[in-house]
């Protein structure tokens, strides 16, 4: 019950943040602004801006974590809008509803794309712009996360090895890379503007790359055991693309989920702090259904 609970109280605090921290359906482009928000709104866990927030509680400070939880979040639903594309995963469905492109249109989805990216990034410049030295901090972890060394970088890797190729150290490097380093970046923002030690920071990557490889694993299973209408998505069941449970089985694929699930929980029981919520929320997420 204390999970759930303060699941849904952090995910209304950032659902209720979307209303002001973005521009306004009704200003023009009118049909942009329409997309932005329909693709933000869809729903989702919100697992990104949560962790965030967890991360920031764990030694509370007066600042306010709402507009970089919504930054992670806009940056977040802008690879999902562009993964959706034909050119890329061409999916027609996201979330239980149709994606962005097919709802509008292919063009419209791109620039909704681009400008809830590029909407991340004024959020922190702007409603840090007093706190420059932290302004500039989130800035850099979150572009840093989204680059072409990491998520774009692990997107690419991931459409290069489709289907022919079965090497682990491949699917390794594309799971850090376009799972991980989001998941990591929301957490060390979450911990910076909570002002904790640098210590602290540094201690705050291993949860995140953990419970990156423990949450992709997880989805990997579900492609396999879930079926698209709890999903909301389609599944890569029948696409023949390469992933833990084509490698390793599903029963292996869940030890995996499970060792780097305790990795994760033993890293954030060290850092200590107000790590009930954020302990509970990583071990749940070994365990969801969709």
């Amino acid at each position: 019950m204390y999970l759930k609970s303060s699941l849904k109280n952090y995910r209304d605090r950032v659902e209720s943040a979307f209303n002001h921290l973005l521009p306004a359906e009704t200003l023009r482009p009118t049909r942009l602004h329409r997309a932005m928000h329909y693709s933000l709104k869809a729903g989702g866990k919100r697992i990104r801006p949560v962790l965030l927030m967890a991360a920031f509680d764990l030694f509370p400070s007066k600042r306010d974590p709402l507009p970089a939880a919504v930054a992670v979040e806009c940056l977040h639903t802008y690879t999902l809008i562009h993964d959706d594309l034909p050119s890329i995963d061409n999916s027609d469905r996201r979330r239980g509803r149709p994606t962005c492109h097919k709802q509008f249109d292919e063009a419209t989805a791109l620039l909704a794309g681009d400008a809830l990216l590029t909407h991340a990034f004024r959020l922190l410049a702007q409603c840090y712009s007093t706190q420059p030295e932290i302004a500039t901090a989130l800035i850099l972890d979150l572009s840093d996360a989204a680059g072409s060394t990491k998520l774009i970088g692990g997107q690419i890797e991931d459409i290069m090895h489709q289907s022919h190729d079965d090497n682990p150290h491949d699917i390794d490097f594309i799971y850090q890379n376009k799972t991980n380093a989001l998941f990591t970046a929301s957490l060390t923002m979450g911990v910076r503007l909570s002002a904790a030690d640098p210590i602290i920071i540094e201690q705050i990557k291993t949860v995140g790359d953990n419970l990156g490889f423990a949450f992709q694993i997880i989805d990997d299973i579900l492609d396999v055991t879930a079926d698209p209408t709890t999903l909301g998505k389609p599944t890569d069941q029948d696409d023949g693309k390469v992933n833990y449970v084509s490698l390793y089985g599903v029963e292996k694929s869940r030890k995996k989920a499970k060792t780097y699930t305790e990795n994760a929980v033993e890293a954030c029981r060290t850092i200590e702090g107000n790590n009930t919520f954020l302990v509970n929320l990583i071990e749940d997420m070994e365990h969801r259904i969709y």
